[in-house]
């Protein structure tokens, strides 16, 4: 079975000492101010002479800042993260003028995420010890789990959370064996009472009706994120004590991220080595935040990191994962007969078709993403399962009613 090699992430948390937070606390500062100053400078110089400055311009300019009195506290750094951030503010620039991002913005010192980025000639990993530039002691790193075997990180990226918890990721190679291949194929359909509702049972994964059920740990811990947010906001601004409440409301806001994200996770790899074939619905999640009756329920369920592990995870190990499209009428078609309703309201989580055949909303919309998946699959894009006509009449064929958009996309994501 050939193995594959992926560049891969391994996150730890680690402990520092006192001198080595200190000194990662000036490095996310400086790596800060470089980034701030490099895209004025180029804001400045498109603004001002519509000239374009690049990477190495400055990267020239950074040399000179760093002869500057005023700026001279950025050469006791080590210049590699600093670079980096330049590199980092290059590729904001490329993604918008690609149109995949947005105009890029200055750093926050509150707001920002605290970071830097070594490369291999910054750091020095022996033995399972990795020490970083301008610093003495290798760090307390917590090995949650082991490293590929016989792989070096080539990148390492040092971050504090908004909870004051240091984490350390390091980039390898991964080798990667596909999992064995099987003939069974599954359709999921999201939701927020059941978080996943798929066209057929798993054992030890869902209920006897191939369900999900949110754990929505933002609900369960609801009552502590509050008192939290009270209190900090009877605390006066700048004070102490308004610094230490902060940190309670960033522990509890990180603990039901932590929790959502280690259950997705437990999820999606299930999904992924008991399936040869995922078939998902494509949603709009940040059009369905605008109702603001669901908005809390829909963000605590997280689709879109839900969609993103699949997407990775199936590419990593060999499966199929194809996307329906969001305009796919999932729910009202009967997954018997093929007829077709012509409303649905959220409210009907249960219906009777003409035929006979009485549906739970969610079964069988899963059932019907899975027929539309396994179309796609063996006629190509654009083609849905069967379906009737209120006349009785059925048909096998491409949709038309939306011809600028495909009703079936049907390419592995990741």
């Amino acid at each position: 079975m050939t193995t594959r090699q992926v560049r891969r992430a391994f996150k730890y948390r680690f402990y520092p000492t006192d001198a080595q937070a200190a000194e990662l606390s000036r490095t996310f500062g400086c790596v800060r101010k470089v980034y701030n100053m490099a895209l004025q400078a180029r804001t400045e110089a498109w603004t001002l002479r519509q000239e374009r400055v690049g990477y190495n311009a400055t990267s020239a300019m950074l040399t000179a800042w760093k002869k500057t009195e005023e700026l001279a506290y950025l050469a006791e750094v080590s210049s590699v993260p600093l670079q980096q951030t330049l590199r980092h503010l290059q590729g904001a620039f490329t993604n918008f003028f690609q149109r995949r991002a947005g105009y890029p913005t200055f750093k926050s010192r509150k707001k920002s995420r605290r970071s830097a980025e070594y490369t291999s000639s910054a750091f020095r990993f022996r033995d399972g010890r990795l020490t970083l530039a301008k610093m003495t002691e290798p760090l307390a790193i917590v090995w949650s789990r082991a490293l590929p075997e016989g792989s070096d990180p080539s990148t390492v990226t040092v971050s504090q959370d908004s909870a004051g918890r240091w984490f350390v990721s390091l980039l390898c190679i991964d080798r990667l064996a596909p999992m064995p291949v099987t003939d069974t194929a599954v359709g999921i359909d999201v939701g927020l009472t059941f978080l996943l509702t798929l066209s057929r049972p798993i054992a030890g994964l869902t209920d006897d009706q191939g369900r999900i059920r949110s754990p929505k740990h933002e609900q369960k811990d609801r009552a502590r994120l509050t008192k939290a947010q009270r209190d900090l906001s009877r605390k006066a601004e700048g004070s102490n004590n308004r610094a230490k409440a902060r940190i309670k409301v960033a522990r509890a806001h990180a603990r039901i991220a932590d929790r959502r994200r280690d259950f997705l996770h437990k999820v999606t790899t299930a999904l992924v080595r008991e399936n040869q074939t995922l078939v998902i619905e494509d949603l709009a999640v940040q059009n369905m935040l605008k109702n603001h009756k669901l908005a809390r329920a829909i963000a605590g369920a997280s689709w879109s990191e839900l969609r993103s592990m699949l997407e990775y995870k199936a590419d990593w190990y060999g499966r199929e994962l194809v996307v329906v499209d969001r305009w796919f009428p999932s729910s009202k078609l009967c997954s018997a007969c093929g007829t077709l309703r012509s409303t649905m309201p959220l409210n009907v989580r249960e219906w009777t078709c003409g035929c006979g055949a009485t549906h739970d909303r969610d079964v069988n919309a899963a059932l019907n993403i899975l027929a539309a998946g396994l179309a796609v699959t063996a006629c190509g894009d654009g083609v849905g399962p069967q379906r009737n006509t209120p006349g009785g009449q059925s048909s096998m064929k491409q949709e038309t009613s939306r011809p600028q958009r495909p009703r079936v996309a049907a390419q592995p994501r990741g």
